[in-house]
């Protein structure tokens, strides 16, 4: 996509020109360091936001093949509590809204460390995972959850369909991570049987404008998707989607029901047609919605390192808590690396020891905090800073502070 003169929408091929957010030069945002690794030279690639003038697709260009970001990846869903909690309700309400049993059949796609299918087998319903990272699949069937190395699109679904056609597909946090958008989701058509349904998350790009959760954007996220937009991709495929859940998840998501398009047992819902409307009303499918975004992304990026200068000039130590994506993001547009931020603390065994990309800061076991006494702490997964402040109050004893974004980079209470 950004060889040619100039790169097209990866949904309706338009030509795209128009800016959302330019995050400047940026690293993978998985891809961690070895220590052997700080001698030699990182990748940094544009992170560069575009949107089309068309469909209103947010969208980054591709300059790395999927196989180079995922076939090896760091992100293990089943190490926060609160994405388990999310995906056990979620198995629950669908086992019982679908009638699924022994006779049905799940298929999660980008389904991870079998963290999701997981409570569907312990229900009685046969379930099959499609991962493309090989690490993270191995994970799974540690946990006893059958799954197939492969990524998904209409050549993978061929295959499975013959013996695992769906009644439940699950697309949690992946239709944002596919390049190809179009063979992703007629994959899904193909995979789907007859009366089914299918599933998806991703974060809603009206709370990504909302609440200035530009950090969101990364290279492994492809897409940033609206309802409404959403809603044509899935059309433009067979697919229609007949309703929708708001979330909290990952700083504001959607849940996206879908089903075939001749399915008339399944009308659209009454939140499906407000959240539509309330797209519209907020201007999504007006280009200058877009490209006004661009300001407020470089005035929070002055709010955090004058916070962040303020307390080193306090001569505060200032660590951080995490290791995700969206926090390799701000540090790499912020400029912020060990000067900074000391060091930073993950709870996955495989991110500790090894070094943020780009930032290159340290990443250590949470229990550091406990022997180290840090003044303040910042939470680089603010999404999950609930989780976080309940499980390490104890920083409190010593006199220490968190600090996360909401959506300002500020103390939590």
């Amino acid at each position: 996509m950004s060889n040619g003169p100039g790169p097209l929408c990866r949904f309706c091929h338009a030509p795209l020109d128009a800016v959302f957010a330019d995050l400047g030069s940026s690293p993978l945002a998985n891809s961690y360091l070895d220590p052997e690794q700080l001698g030699g030279m990182e990748a940094f690639y544009p992170l560069r936001a575009l949107v089309c003038a068309r469909c209103f697709l947010v969208q980054l260009e591709e300059f790395e093949s999927p196989e180079q970001i995922f076939s090896d990846y760091a992100y293990f869903s089943s190490y926060s509590k609160s994405w388990l909690a999310h995906s056990q309700g979620y198995a629950e309400q669908m086992t019982a809204s679908l009638g699924l049993g022994a006779h049905s059949q799940v298929v999660e796609l980008a389904s991870n460390d079998g963290y999701l299918l997981q409570y569907f087998r312990d229900a009685g319903v046969p379930v099959l995972g499609v991962e493309p990272a090989a690490n993270v699949a191995a994970a799974a069937e540690q946990r006893g959850v059958p799954t197939v190395v492969k990524f998904f699109g209409r050549a993978t679904a061929r295959e499975l369909a013959p013996s695992a056609a769906a009644d439940l597909v699950v697309a949690n946090n992946v239709l944002a991570h596919v390049p190809d958008i179009n063979d992703f989701v007629a994959g899904v058509k193909l995979l789907l049987k007859p009366g089914g349904v299918a599933t998806m998350e991703f974060p809603h790009l009206l709370r990504l404008v909302a609440d200035k959760s530009w950090d969101t954007i990364y290279h492994e996220h492809f897409s940033y998707l609206s309802f409404l937009t959403a809603s044509r991709i899935f059309a433009a495929h067979g697919l229609r989607l007949f309703d929708v859940e708001e979330l909290p998840t990952h700083g504001g998501s959607l849940r996206v029901y879908g089903a075939h398009d001749d399915d008339l047992g399944k009308p659209d819902s009454e939140r499906a047609r407000e959240l539509r409307a309330r797209e519209r009303a907020a201007g999504y499918e007006q280009l200058a919605t877009y490209t006004g975004y661009a300001a407020g992304v470089a005035a929070d990026k002055r709010q955090i390192l004058a916070f962040l200068i303020a307390l080193k000039n306090q001569g505060k130590r200032v660590v951080g808590y995490g290791a995700p994506a969206k926090g390799n993001t701000l540090l790499n547009y912020c400029g912020v690396g060990a000067d900074f931020l000391e060091y930073t603390v993950d709870v996955s065994p495989y991110k500790q020891g090894r070094h943020l990309p780009g930032s290159r800061i340290p990443i250590r076991a949470p229990q550091t905090l406990r022997e180290d006494h840090p003044d303040v702490v910042v939470i680089l997964p603010w999404n999950l800073r609930e989780e976080i402040l309940h499980e390490h109050a104890y920083i409190r004893e010593w006199g220490g502070r968190f600090a996360a974004r909401a959506p300002r980079l500020e103390f939590l209470a």
